[in-house]
């Protein structure tokens, strides 16, 4: 059933305009030299959340090391963890070795031209299986991302809340009816790039547009006004000692997080909630976690990381070992050019700076 929105909507005029503008416009971007799923897959997964800007030099470096789907699977989880080292979102790339792995094992390394298969494998939702079938298959289907659903509200005067999965369902249904059959690749790329580059957040560059004359925003200049999104939520601050203990080596202490949660499997230095030292002294808890008495030889200094959801403040303390009474195998302490092979996150990469 067409969608109501599009009843006097132009169509085809507004395809071959945003193909048009795209195929003279777009960015020089390394992932558009090829029509290789693996590839695509790789920096689609990266673009996630991710500037382009930043993304561009990850991705060539992550290619260059693992230039087939072998060889990403048969990496291990600490080697591909080191590789994505500083690009954040770390469950992208841990889900995206374990279905590397899984086309291998499944599909003798060829990714998957049908959407239901390519929709099982993990890590891969609507949004990217749309961009890969529609950029390395050349199929229809429709890649809805923040840049899309920002757009389409804008060109159809959609003002449903995006921030609901009702309205990105709403917005997959019209993509999937507007798109080009004979070029989605290009069309479904027109759409992220019109977002990215002209139809942006705050001041879109409406003089620029080039499906201006299709928009029903501009035409009330409710562009402004449009997309309509959930304020939101308040970001969650929790506040952290963070320490940085020494043996009589000069080797520092790192520790493995859990398997699953924030930041799974990547190491940091030893760190308590702030919370648990109401009751009770810093080197107590340490004892007793770890098995190894302390003494804080000086405060280093402060740390500020921003995630998605919430933020860290860490205080960063240096200490000492006194005495291994129970040592529980928690720490391992390495020297500073062995620091360097250990996947470590942006926020503890900031502590290590004080060292």
């Amino acid at each position: 059933m067409t969608d109501e929105t599009l009843q006097n909507f132009k169509q085809k005029a507004f395809q071959n305009d945003l193909i048009a503008w795209f195929y003279k416009n777009k960015r020089d971007l390394p992932w558009r030299q090829t029509k290789d799923p693996y590839y695509i897959w790789i920096s689609e997964i990266m673009l996630q959340q991710t500037k382009v800007d930043t993304v561009i030099s990850y991705y060539e470096e992550f290619t260059e090391r693992y230039p087939t789907i072998f060889d990403l699977a048969k990496a291990s989880e600490q080697e591909v963890l080191k590789q994505w080292e500083g690009l954040g979102y770390y469950s992208r790339a841990r889900n995206l070795h374990e279905a590397v792995k899984e086309v291998v094992a499944t599909y003798d390394g060829v990714v998957p031209n049908d959407a239901t298969l390519l929709g099982k494998l993990k890590g891969i939702g609507p949004y990217t299986k749309g961009a890969i079938m529609s950029i390395a298959f050349q199929q229809p289907e429709p890649a809805v991302d923040g840049n899309v659903m920002r757009v389409l509200a804008r060109i159809l005067l959609i003002k449903d809340n995006i921030m609901e999965q009702k309205t990105r369902r709403r917005i997959e249904t019209i993509v999937r009816e507007i798109i080009s059959k004979d070029d989605p690749s290009a069309f479904n790329q027109a759409l992220m790039e019109l977002g990215a580059l002209i139809c942006i957040p705050r001041s879109p560059r409406c003089s620029e547009c080039p499906v201006q004359s299709h928009c029903r925003a501009f035409a009330k200049d409710e562009e402004q006004q449009l997309p309509i999104r959930l304020t939101k939520k308040r970001q969650r601050i929790k506040q952290y000692i963070t320490i940085c203990l020494f043996d009589e080596s000069g080797n520092v202490a790192i520790e493995k997080r859990p398997e699953t949660g924030l930041l799974a499997n990547m190491w940091q230095f030893p760190m308590f909630d702030k919370d648990e030292l109401k009751e009770r002294p810093l080197v107590d808890l340490f004892a007793e976690k770890y098995g190894l008495t302390i003494s804080i030889t000086k405060k280093l200094g402060h740390v500020k990381h921003v995630f998605s959801h919430k933020t860290w403040n860490l205080t960063i303390h240096q200490a000492k070992v006194d005495k291994i009474f129970n040592e529980k195998g928690l720490l391992k302490f390495v020297s500073n050019e062995q620091l360097e092979q250990y996947p470590i996150s942006v926020a503890h990469q900031k502590v290590h700076k004080y060292l």
